[in-house]
């Protein structure tokens, strides 16, 4: 299932359809352009943006704090959806623990299931969109009440087909969602409206065709929870990152809407910009797979719950979302060249954002460094993933909640899977 690894190059001649798609599916190829870009950018070779090194350290410092206020004791876990279903301080899991299946293997599946699902949920909601939590009273907004609202739509059994068997995601289920049903679960009114609706739906519906026509991949009831298999059969017992990202990548990537591909190949969150230089048909191509590796993040958990450990984890990237891009922007580390841009509403293949994306990714990992530098610890303590969760996603929402009322710098247009 997995002929390449997310985290190296393949190593045929990428001017073959299949190496160069192969090389684009890969963290290798996402950090060496996205660094590149930062390079030409602090050259003064970008006709968007400008580079200052000297506003790093103040960035570190503002990392650094926001962590310690979260994590006083340092004790970081992973950046990940289960932490956004923590949300309020209520153990979800614990809820249904005596729902979920008690056989190891089964119990994997069915967490994988609600992870897939959820994340691919969790773009942007828009500012006016929260979800009202009726046992805890909570009033929840953004991706925490995406997370929430798509774990009660899964326990609800909203996902699945088969009613004796509601904790579960199916493909059946999904190919018959409509916008209609996902609304009203996520309380979605002319008062409470939520961005780029059709597009989630779309977004599950493609999944759900991904999962009917890949049974060798997701069993025969097509469930995303069949994906790592591979990872949890006997007597495998640790798995790489990237081989989870590669699962991913290589199952899934026909199912986003952006419709990016080379001779017919899908390729997923990965967009054109003409200063990005590869090999063969790579060439101009920049490629981010930030829901994917946000779902390998996500994955880390259900894995380690089931005594699997997962290797590499610093081989995925930094996440190229408008948080961690908008701690670059806000802190000065990145400054529009044209200050009239943030007026503009963009798209997200447009040049612009494509290269603040990459900068992102580039930026956020020299930060990685700094902030544990600041924090006084080593990256053994603090991996990226940590630093991400301590850490840069929430010091870039700390900033734009002081400067913009939670609003990022730039206005990206969402058609509900990019950010």
């Amino acid at each position: 299932m997995i002929a390449d690894t997310a985290g190296s190059a393949p190593r045929h001649d990428t001017g073959n359809l299949h190496d160069g798609v192969a090389l684009l599916r890969t963290t290798t190829a996402v950090r060496e352009r996205a660094a590149a870009l930062v390079e030409r950018a602090r050259g003064g070779g970008s006709r968007w943006f400008a580079v200052h090194d000297d506003a790093r350290a103040a960035a570190a410092d503002e990392v650094a704090s926001v962590t310690r206020q979260r994590y006083p004791d340092l004790d970081i876990p992973f950046h990940s959806r289960w932490r956004h279903f923590e949300t309020g301080g209520v153990d979800r899991l614990a809820s249904i623990d005596d729902r979920l299946p008690t056989d190891t293997v089964e119990r994997v599946r069915s967490l994988t299931d609600l992870a897939v699902i959820s994340v691919l949920l969790d773009a942007g909601a828009g500012p006016d969109w929260t979800f009202h939590e009726t046992a805890t009273g909570l009033r929840i907004a953004r991706s925490e009440g995406l997370a929430v609202a798509s774990w009660h739509a899964f326990v609800a059994g909203l996902f699945s087909s088969d009613p004796r068997q509601p904790l579960q995601v199916d493909a059946t289920a999904l190919q018959q969602l409509t916008a209609e049903s996902l609304g009203a679960a996520f309380q979605m009114s002319a008062t409470n409206p939520l961005v780029g609706v059709d597009g989630r739906v779309e977004l599950l519906r493609r999944l759900g065709a991904a999962l009917a026509t890949q049974p060798q991949v997701f069993g025969t009831s097509g469930r995303p929870g069949h994906l790592l298999d591979f990872a949890t059969s006997s007597p495998r017992s640790s798995v790489a990152a990237t081989d989870i990202l590669a699962a991913l990548l290589g199952s899934l990537s026909g199912i986003w809407l952006s419709g990016n591909s080379i001779g017919g190949q899908p390729l997923g969150d990965c967009w054109r910009h003409d200063a990005v230089a590869g090999p063969g048909v790579t060439d101009g191509w920049m490629p981010f797979h930030k829901l994917s590796q946000w779902l390998t993040f996500s994955l880390l958990e259900p894995l380690a719950w089931a005594g699997v450990d997962v290797t590499g984890i610093d081989e995925l990237t930094p996440l190229p979302e408008y948080r961690n891009g908008g701690l670059l922007l806000d802190t000065g580390v990145v400054e529009l060249r044209d200050q009239d841009l943030v007026h503009k509403i963009w798209s997200p293949g447009d040049e612009l954002v494509v290269e603040w994306r990459a900068l992102t990714v580039g930026l956020i990992d020299e930060l990685a460094p700094l902030v544990r530098d600041t924090l006084g610890v080593d990256r053994e303590k603090l991996p990226l993933a940590c630093v991400l969760e301590g850490g840069t996603w929430a010091a870039g929402r700390a900033l734009a909640g002081r400067l913009r009322n939670g609003l990022p710098p730039l206005t990206v247009a969402s058609d509900g899977t990019v950010f």
